[in-house]
């Protein structure tokens, strides 16, 4: 529910299993009162509110979540034109706040992509206070905008962040600070995901967790363990499944460093530039862990966790392989889309896919087989097609679109001279393919890095062969110029 009063103040949210009380000040002073009593009773110990600039947003948890309501109030009344509602969180989308640049510096980003590393020049911008993570505790950094300027990268630098931006930002101006809310409640599943699955490992096996990765598509969890059965697997898949299905509330504290508590809290140790309080954050009855990242705050946002196996890791570990929340749903949706795509093609219900791709690779592998027999006897017909030509000597040349590296091979030793330069290729005749020089060792020696130059390819040779992989094969007239060159240089010279 969204409460839209600008620059509000004196704001009291009060929560119960029935009704929502919410009273403030407008901007012009004037008070603002709303009680409405819900259609049914919802969780108050599991709700909360948030303030900003523009409006009061309230997420609300239903009782009974899986029940759909008709409408937000138990009378069929209208609401006051100052109050909307929409869906709590995930579909959320409006994090964000008022904050003041501290200071806008030149700097770089190198960035990696599908066409190589790029370098981007920007500027890193430090504000006063920040709600977009920086990269840190095996999480990826928050994107989001500042005055709809996109953040492309957040670095933590000590206590402060740097957001680099492509366009300076005045310091000591007021600025808008908005988060990508997918990328970061995508980021919340999984790490909160993580933090479950070690502590269930921990529990059940006494398997410790020693690393993890927040990866792109799918997350791992570092196990300092060689291997793993597949019933642990399952049955830590069972418990942490079982844990969201309970509703588990997750908390964030801090605590100071001399806190006695701190011993009790479960940690791989603080960065060398720490400073401040340490944060926890603990499931409750599950789990406490020292934590900088960002969290659910209840394990039913999690949804589902679905363990895809095991890989083996570095150093004697394993890594389990996992998706949280929206990741299992995109997953099944991409796997269904894959089974529906091969049930079309191999004309068989999915239970039959595995058997019909087995049945196609067998026929493959006895095609293939013929495919290649017939191959080396067109070859051999093709040496002595060559070897008893009328034009044989001096330079031969024979382009094949269909062929390889043995293919080229069997010719040249079904021909066996050393007499004559014998230049084969295969491939496309203007793309690219594959060639073989073959003939008297010092003339092939000498002419094999010239022609794969020609080719604008590269290649290797010994005893009159020399081979490789060409890019142009357009320049094959060029290389046919050269090699006949060659041969009247050297028949001059006799």
């Amino acid at each position: 529910m969204e409460f839209c009063v600008e620059d509000s103040t004196d704001v009291h949210v009060l929560i119960e299993d029935h009704r929502i009380v919410f009273s403030c000040k407008n901007v012009d002073g004037v008070e603002l009162y709303n009680e409405i009593e819900f259609y049914a009773k919802v969780n108050s110990t599991d709700s909360q509110d948030k303030r900003s600039s523009r409006s009061i947003t309230c997420f609300v948890r239903k009782w009974k979540e899986k029940v759909a309501w008709p409408r937000l109030t138990k009378e069929d009344i209208k609401l006051l034109k100052k109050v909307s509602t929409k869906r709590p969180p995930p579909a959320m989308d409006d994090l964000d706040f008022t904050t003041t640049v501290v200071s806008c510096r030149p700097a770089e980003l190198q960035t990696e992509g599908s066409n190589g590393k790029k370098v981007l020049s920007g500027f890193h911008v430090v504000l006063e206070d920040t709600l977009l993570f920086p990269e840190g505790g095996g999480q990826p950094d928050d994107r989001g905008t500042i005055n709809d300027i996109s953040v492309l990268r957040v670095t933590r630098h000590g206590e402060q962040a740097d957001h680099f931006t492509q366009t300076p930002l005045d310091p000591g101006s007021q600025v808008l600070v908005r988060v990508d809310w997918e990328r970061r409640f995508d980021h919340m599943q999984q790490h909160s995901g993580q933090h479950l699955i070690t502590a269930v490992a921990d529990h059940l096996f006494k398997l410790k967790t020693t690393s993890w990765e927040l990866g792109r598509f799918r997350s791992a969890v570092e196990l300092d363990t060689p291997s793993m059965t597949a019933e642990q697997v399952a049955a830590i898949e069972q418990s942490v499944n079982e844990k969201i299905r309970d509703r588990l509330p997750v908390n964030v504290r801090e605590l100071s460093l001399d806190d006695p508590e701190v011993e009790q809290v479960r940690g791989r140790g603080l960065p060398d530039d720490h400073a401040g309080p340490i944060r926890v954050v603990s499931i409750k009855g599950v789990d406490s862990n020292m934590c900088c990242g960002t969290h659910v705050s209840n394990l039913s946002d999690l949804q589902v966790i679905k363990i895809l196996g095991t890989e083996k890791g570095k150093k004697n570990k394993t890594n389990l392989i996992f998706l949280a929340g929206n990741r299992v749903l995109k997953w099944m949706e991409r796997s269904h889309g894959t089974e529906k795509a091969l049930t079309a093609l191999l004309k068989c219900g999915a239970e039959d896919h595995v058997e019909a791709v087995k049945k196609l690779q067998n026929s493959t592998k006895i095609l293939q087989k013929n495919n290649l027999n017939l191959l080396r006897d067109l070859a051999v017909h093709i040496a002595h097609s060559l070897r008893n030509s009328p034009d044989w000597g001096g330079v031969v040349m024979l382009h094949r679109k269909e062929g390889d590296s043995e293919f080229m091979n069997i010719i040249a030793n079904e021909i066996g001279s050393e007499e004559t330069l014998l230049f084969l290729t295969v491939g496309d005749e203007k793309g690219a393919g594959l060639f073989l020089l073959a003939g008297p060792p010092a003339s092939v020696e000498t002419l094999g890095p010239r022609v794969a130059e020609v080719l604008e390819g590269k290649g290797a040779g010994k005893k009159g062969r020399f081979q490789g992989k060409a890019t142009k094969m357009s320049r094959r007239t060029e290389v046919q110029v050269l090699l006949q060159d060659y041969i009247s240089t050297q028949s001059a010279k006799e």
